[in-house]
């Protein structure tokens, strides 16, 4: 089984694209669809046709382009159930524990409610990757549209129990932003000063910071680090629990 080949490029202001292609099969998917055109643009370039339409959410950033790629390509459009008042014609609806088949890979679907109440993410186990949406970002998480802070920190925490090497691609370029929020709660870790200036320097570069691993988000994303006892101390909270940390370091992100 030849490995999965992703095609990864900016769209709209901040939003990244991904084609999911399987060499064995030649089947293709994009997740999400933030632009149809760039994303029917990027497919050709690559010689590749999509397939598939796997969103992770409902947001316009990431169904908009749904309708236009179904329109070019016949793709099947595959979305969370929960959101089929929301997403048009979804040729099949998944849920959590789902498994759904890229050629002679497969992803496990995994309900992660918090930035909306119908988000899932896409892990591909056996490839270790995953596509995670605005559910986790490098160095931060979604902001909270729909769910409550217990669902969305039970989501994050699901994702935290992934092996560290898994690497994250998440659907937009934050990283620089949430680097420099995320000193303000957890300011003597030095694997995050560290991750920190390696931002710095990719921007800088013009590169993007996409994808991450679960390793280095646990270590340095306040967000998967509301149960550190640096950072309860820092915010006063030591006798919370770990939702209520979630909480008030999302309410101190949100005013930031």
């Amino acid at each position: 089984m030849s490995d999965l080949q992703i095609r990864q490029f900016p769209c709209l202001s901040d939003n990244y694209g991904f084609l999911v292609h399987d060499p064995d099969t030649g089947e293709t998917a994009t997740i999400d669809t933030p632009d149809a055109d760039r994303i029917l643009a990027e497919a050709e370039a690559a010689g590749w046709t999509i397939t598939q339409i796997w969103n992770t959410h409902h947001h316009f950033d990431h169904a908009g382009g749904n309708a236009a790629i179904r329109a070019a390509t016949g793709a099947k459009i595959i979305a969370p159930g929960y959101d089929a008042h929301r997403i048009p014609d979804i040729g099949l609806k998944v849920g959590d524990g789902d498994t759904v088949n890229l050629g002679t890979h497969a992803a496990r679907v995994h309900y992660t409610p918090g930035h909306t109440l119908g988000h899932v993410c896409y892990h591909f186990a056996d490839d270790g990757l995953a596509f995670v949406g605005d559910t986790l970002f490098a160095l931060g998480c979604g902001r909270l549209f729909e769910g409550s802070p217990q669902q969305m920190w039970a989501s994050l925490s699901r994702l935290a129990g992934w092996p560290d090497e898994t690497r994250i691609y998440c659907a937009h370029e934050y990283t620089q932003a949430n680097a420099a929020f995320a000193v303000t709660v957890d300011p003597d870790n030095r694997d995050l000063a560290a991750y920190a200036a390696q931002v710095e320097a990719e921007r800088a570069r013009g590169e993007p910071t996409v994808p991450t691993t679960i390793g280095a988000e646990k270590a340095a994303n306040p967000f998967l680090r509301a149960a550190d006892p640096a950072i309860r101390k820092h915010l006063r909270l030591e006798t919370a629990d770990n939702a209520e940390v979630f909480a008030e370091i999302r309410r101190r992100k949100d005013a930031f």
